[in-house]
């Protein structure tokens, strides 16, 4: 085992994630959002001026758009003021594509992603990486043997450059127009970095790609976007991790996701992210399958002051399906508001979703979800669970599903579940030898193992020392 491998090892999960780094950029906006801010960021992309086009017209969306106030018991987003926000932090890193070298980059950058564990995970189980600090994507590689096949994995910015018509086709167009929210119209402004991922045809990618998205910065935003194109009988997953740590300002993440599944196609898109509790997570995900195309949603959420999270799925052709499994973990202070949205909108569409939410120390989770199936999509099924746990009297969980069923020929259902972990469960783990805090942590990992078990061993051990530390109360 490499000197590296052990330090690793030895450093706490709590460190890796808590750490702060001095703040050293090569460029940044100031704060607020104008006109001439988003035309600075496009002019220091060098973007073709379609792209700065579309930047300019989600600008006058997001400010024609009220601020999402009216919806049953969510979370506050009175705090959230884009005028406060610095939103471009440009690192300072010599390459602007990013390097596909970790030795060449910045000593304190370098540091940072070795504290998080990422070039190890690149060595053990990764097809390829990306690493984003900041508003731009300082690290990018991807085995040569994918390469080969036609595979692409790079940033955003690049595929902007070399892959424009791709982008020019995909890129907020049909599956998240900025249209679709006011935090939408924000990201289409000012979005910064991010993943491009392409599988050409009938080529199966059989080990994860992994992208992970730091903020290091007081009072700045993050609006990476992700694009994922899996063309007909192709198949890839897509590992994204997320953390900053905590200051007295606020922080917003507001990233946006577009996958696109071909024909007979499957994606799985897992992430885990671990924000700061000065951090409002307010991202759009969505993803747009075609005839037996297959997606699967895997979601861990934690950290944040609030999040507001609904990764939804466009069932468009006959025999496609969807899954979602998500996580939400919510303590002291923390509004941890997550769902699916899912449009049966053919024949034989078929999804399910599961969600899993704990709650301590006067928490608050949400399930807020959709379900809608089209007339005409005769024979298609859903269902839904929803399972809560709470540690407390003071900690809240609720279930706000929505089902829209306009034809008659399918089959729905929905369960939900809640409750809190039980004297009796703890004392006959105790009677095995197990303290009240181990006891409860056995319980918990027992409850999110739907999950864990669809990642990766690296990711899965990590997930569940993150909850363990949100039981504790060490993170953020």
């Amino acid at each position: 085992m490499s000197s590296q491998q052990d330090e690793l090892k030895e450093t706490d999960t709590e460190a890796r994630f808590e750490f702060k780094k001095e703040e050293k950029s090569a460029f940044q906006t100031e704060k607020g959002l104008t006109e001439e801010t988003v035309r600075v960021i496009s002019e220091d992309k060098d973007e073709p001026e379609w792209m700065l086009e579309r930047r300019l017209r989600a600008l006058e969306q997001f400010q024609e758009m009220p601020m999402p106030t009216d919806w049953p018991a969510q979370p506050d987003l009175s705090e959230v003021d884009v005028d406060e926000i610095i939103p471009y932090i440009r690192p300072d890193v010599d390459v602007r594509a990013g390097v596909d070298d970790w030795t060449e980059l910045p000593d304190e950058i370098k540091d940072t992603f070795d504290k998080l564990g990422i070039p190890e995970a690149e060595k053990n189980a990764l097809s390829g990486v990306g690493a984003q600090y900041e508003s731009e994507v300082v690290y990018q590689n991807m085995q040569e043997r994918w390469e080969e096949k036609g595979v692409i994995f790079c940033n955003m910015d690049e595929a902007v450059q070399e892959h424009e018509e791709l982008v020019r086709e995909h890129f907020m167009t049909k599956c998240v127009p900025p249209s679709d929210n006011k935090f939408a119209a924000l990201h289409g402004a000012i979005w910064s970095g991010g993943s491009f991922v392409y599988v050409p045809e009938n080529t199966t990618v059989d080990m994860p790609v992994q992208a992970y998205f730091r903020m290091n910065s007081e009072g700045m935003g993050q609006f990476e976007h992700t694009l994922i194109i899996a063309e007909e009988g192709s198949e890839v997953h897509y590992i994204e991790g997320c953390s900053a740590p905590k200051y007295s300002a606020f922080n917003l993440h507001s990233g946006g996701v577009e996958v696109f599944v071909g024909e007979d196609a499957h994606v799985q898109y897992s992430t885990v992210q671990n924000w700061s509790k000065n951090t409002y997570n307010l991202n759009t995900k969505r993803a747009i399958a075609e005839k037996g195309g297959r997606m699967e949603w895997i979601s861990g959420s934690m950290g944040s002051k609030a999040t507001m999270l609904y990764p939804s799925t466009i069932l468009k052709g006959r025999g496609a399906s969807d899954n979602h499994i998500t996580i939400a973990f919510a303590g002291e202070g923390q509004d941890i508001d997550t769902g699916a949205k899912v449009y049966h909108n053919a024949p034989e569409t078929k999804s399910t979703i599961e969600s899993k939410s704990i709650s301590k120390d006067g928490g608050r989770t949400n399930y807020r979800g959709l379900v809608h199936i089209a007339d005409g999509a005769e024979n298609s099924s859903t269902a839904v669970e929803c399972d809560a746990l709470m540690f407390d009297n003071e900690s809240t969980s609720d279930t706000m599903p929505y089902m829209e069923i306009n034809e008659s020929k399918v089959d729905v259902a929905h369960e939900a579940t809640v409750g809190k972990i039980g004297d009796e469960d703890i004392f006959y783990l105790q009677s095995r030898g197990l303290d009240d805090d181990d006891a409860k942590q056995m319980i918990v990992s027992g409850f999110i193992e739907p999950i864990t078990e669809e990642l990766p061993i690296e990711y899965a051990v990590e997930l569940n020392r993150l909850v363990e530390l949100e039981m504790e109360g060490s993170l953020g």
